[in-house]
């Protein structure tokens, strides 16, 4: 059984597929595949505000539809399905409030995955065995935990899994991370990962769900509690049983361009030890200002600090900082760089969807797949463990467990509200 007594067939069809052969020995005309000329179907789960961003992206694909739309949340849902139908001229869109409908229909290719942040795991694990390729957004995990089995799962049933971490198909990170990696900054020592301040408040009264919110399975696996309108929606990122606060919303998208520039897609630093303030008044949980210092094995300084925005890589003979739509460097000369054959190029992706859908198509990695988002949210997961504990911590990137720490190795597992499992 994996996530709730009434499926447990549904996840023993999953299991026992012919979808848990190697990534690359799948065939694109398997059952449950779509072929070279036909349309790979598409549902969403999460329709607020970025799985309706993805998914119109996707309804600008000649060589995609969109078949199904899920949320907890009626207004969502319907207006999502609303949409699609207008798209198509039609009404054959199908709206459902749990996930393990849509992912039970055999029609259905794909997934976009775009709810808060706890439920990520537990969908993402389900629609890998389900079959279907996945699009999930970042962060990509609650916990480092979470990220180790998501990982297995995905490289396990073969899916093509694209993490939500949209910076690295913009031209202005990837001409970065090129200048780092071919040596035109010189030997990097320290990258400074910028992120804006965190919210402070929380203070709305408890009160019943608005008519259309299923709030039991909005929490799902996290503790039952009442509803409160500070706990829905776009704020659940103050919570700690949501989400981990700025340093794991945009710092999934800042610590992401840092690993991908210091050449550490699939593995992390060695020790992490930081500062932060909490609020002082209101529900809200997360860190509101914090100053994060991590190492590397090979020497290599990582800063995550307050308040501005994006990563900056900082080198023996320059700097380059980049944001998104922003790049400087120095020296200016830089900017102007042709990298040449003998340079590092890093993937070129056409637009993150349009890259999760090529590779569909063609059965191979995207330019974010789940180990990498495992990889760089776990640096924020690190980041909030060291400030709540208040220590300077050591980590085994290999092993993905703190040295000699059974305290901090606490913290790397969330235990879930039955009857959802992981």
């Amino acid at each position: 059984m994996s996530h709730s007594m009434t499926r447990r067939a549904f996840l023993g069809r999953a299991g026992s597929s012919a979808l848990a052969m190697p990534f690359f020995a799948r065939n694109l005309h398997a059952k449950g595949r779509v072929s070279a000329n036909d349309r790979i179907s598409v549902g969403l789960i999460g329709c607020g505000g970025m799985g309706t961003a993805n998914m119109s992206v996707v309804l600008g694909f000649a060589d995609s539809q969109v078949l199904a739309t899920c949320d907890v949340y009626e207004p969502h849902r319907m207006g999502a399905k609303e949409r699609v139908d207008y798209k198509y001229e039609n009404e054959n869109c199908s709206a459902y409030n749990d996930f393990r409908e849509l992912l039970d229909r055999g029609d259905i290719d794909a997934v976009i995955i775009a709810t808060p942040d706890h439920w990520h795991t537990r969908i993402a694990i389900s629609a890998c065995e389900a079959g279907k390729d996945i699009y999930c957004q970042k962060p990509l995990t609650l916990t480092i935990h979470e990220g180790k089995q998501l990982v297995k799962a995905a490289q396990r049933y073969g899916c093509v899994f694209q993490v939500g971490s949209q910076q690295r198909s913009s031209e202005e990170f990837r001409f970065a991370c090129e200048l780092v990696q071919s040596g035109r900054i010189g030997k990097v020592h320290t990258v400074r990962v910028f992120l804006p301040n965190g919210s402070a408040g929380g203070n709305s009264p408890n009160a019943d769900p608005p008519d259309g919110m299923d709030w039991n399975m909005y929490l799902g696996p996290a503790p039952l509690v009442p509803f409160n309108k500070d706990r829905a929606f776009w704020s659940f990122r103050w919570f700690f049983d949501y989400s981990g606060g700025q340093m794991t919303d945009w710092g999934a998208h800042h610590f992401d361009i840092a690993q991908w520039g210091l050449g550490m897609d699939r593995s992390g630093p060695v020790s992490v030890e930081g500062t932060g303030t909490l609020p002082t008044s209101g529900r809200f949980e997360t860190y509101t200002q914090f100053h994060v210092e991590y190492e590397y094995a090979n020497g290599v300084r990582m800063i995550a600090a307050n308040p501005e925005h994006g990563t900056k890589f900082e080198g023996t003979e320059g700097w380059v900082h980049v944001w998104r739509g922003g790049l400087i460097a120095e020296p200016k000369e830089l900017l102007q760089e042709k990298l040449g054959p003998n340079d590092v190029h890093f993937y070129r992706s056409p637009g993150h969807e349009r890259n999760w859908m090529d590779c569909i198509r063609a059965r191979r990695r995207p330019i974010c797949d789940a180990e990498i988002g495992h990889r760089s949210v776990t640096c924020a997961h690190l980041g909030n463990i060291a400030l709540r504990l208040g220590r300077k911590l050591q980590w085994d990137p290999e092993r993905e467990k703190f040295v000699g720490d059974e305290e901090a190795n606490r913290w790397l597992f969330k235990p879930y509200r039955a009857p959802w499992r992981l």
